[in-house]
């Protein structure tokens, strides 16, 4: 993550910058603007054919996708823009009542996903992932292209976060059991 300016930023202009930023991936760390690098081919082979999992069973009167788009707010100081989002439609729906809504969502999430790369691996697990679980989000995946495997959160009743690591199989996130992740067919290259 390349640090855009050292010096501390508003909320408000950050979100005045991330309305302007043509490629929709500044994030607030702390304060400090940041700026998601590009991505490796591997990195774009996992969002896409995810994508095609995900739209293939996902029902969007119930649910929206964002990719590398969807900015989470933790905090007045901290807006995070994971790889894919999934954002229930109602919650979405409520954004376009402002046409100059950014598209950010404060309130926790049903899943939310970052895919490892070379230039963002260290800091999507020591910042944002740390981050996403304070944010309460209900599931947190990151997946290994090179390993092979998906890492799961799921948040637990008490708040504490459960972890399972997989490498083969199906997975179905909680909020949408009708989504089949096959592993084999995701890291197949």
């Amino acid at each position: 993550m390349a640090v855009i300016q050292a010096e501390i930023v508003s909320e408000e202009t950050y979100r005045r910058l991330a309305l302007a930023d043509p490629h929709g991936q500044l994030e607030l760390h702390h304060g400090q603007l940041r700026e998601k690098p590009a991505m490796s081919v591997a990195h774009g082979g996992i969002v896409d054919r995810l994508a095609a999992m995900f739209y293939g069973h996902l029902d969007r009167n119930d649910f929206r996708l964002r990719f590398s788009h969807a900015r989470l707010r933790r905090s007045a100081r901290s807006y995070y823009v994971p790889d894919i989002a999934v954002i229930p439609a109602a919650v979405e729906r409520m954004l376009y009542e402002n046409p100059r809504a950014l598209d950010a969502y404060p309130d926790p999430l049903p899943l939310v996903i970052e895919i490892w790369s070379p230039s963002t691996g260290n800091y999507d697990v020591t910042d944002k992932l740390v981050e996403y679980q304070a944010r309460g989000d209900r599931e947190i995946w990151y997946v290994h292209s090179y390993e092979r495997t998906l890492t799961r959160w799921v948040r637990q009743p008490d708040g504490a976060y459960a972890e399972s690591v997989h490498r083969t199989g199906i997975i179905s996130p909680l909020d949408m059991p009708h989504v089949a992740i096959e592993l084999d067919e995701l890291f197949a290259r």
